[in-house]
C-alpha cells in the first residue's frame, strides 16, 4: 500500500531531503514550501499523513495544523510536526492544535518512516 505524504517546510532543502527518504520506501511525496501552499495544495490532495515545520514565513505550523484541523476532509489526518524546536511548551501547543507527533531536525530517516507508517495505520 502506497502512503501519500504532504511534506511542508520552507526549506528546499528539506523538502528534498524527506522527499529522497521517503521516495526509496514506497511512499508518495508531495511538498508545499508554508503554510498557505499546504492548504492550496490540499484542495486537490487528500494524504494519508502531513509533514509540516512550525517556523514558516506566511503561515506557521500552528497556522497550518489549525487550518487543516477546520477542514471536513482532513480533520482525522495525521499530522507529524517536523522541527529544530524541542521545547516541551511548543509540543504541548502542537498537541492542542491537533498535530499527532513531533520529530525534532535532524531526523533519522527510519525513525520517521516508522513514525509515518505508525501513524497511516
Amino acid at each position: 500500500m502506497t502512503i501519500n505524504v504532504l511534506a511542508v517546510d520552507d526549506s528546499r532543502t528539506m523538502r528534498d531531503m524527506i522527499t529522497l527518504a521517503l521516495k526509496d520506501e514506497g511512499f508518495d511525496v508531495t511538498t508545499a514550501d508554508d503554510g498557505v501552499h499546504g492548504l492550496e495544495v490540499l484542495e486537490g490532495l487528500q494524504p494519508d499523513v502531513i509533514i509540516t515545520d512550525i517556523n514558516m514565513p506566511r503561515m506557521d505550523g500552528f497556522g497550518f495544523i489549525d487550518a487543516v484541523r477546520g477542514r471536513d476532509e482532513s480533520r482525522l489526518t495525521p499530522i507529524l510536526v517536523l522541527t529544530t524546536e524541542s521545547s516541551d511548551e511548543l509540543k504541548i501547543r502542537a498537541r492542542n492544535a491537533g498535530a499527532t507527533g513531533w520529530i525534532v531536525k535532524p531526523f533519522a530517516q527510519d525513525k520517521l518512516i516508522r513514525a509515518l507508517r505508525t501513524v497511516a495505520g
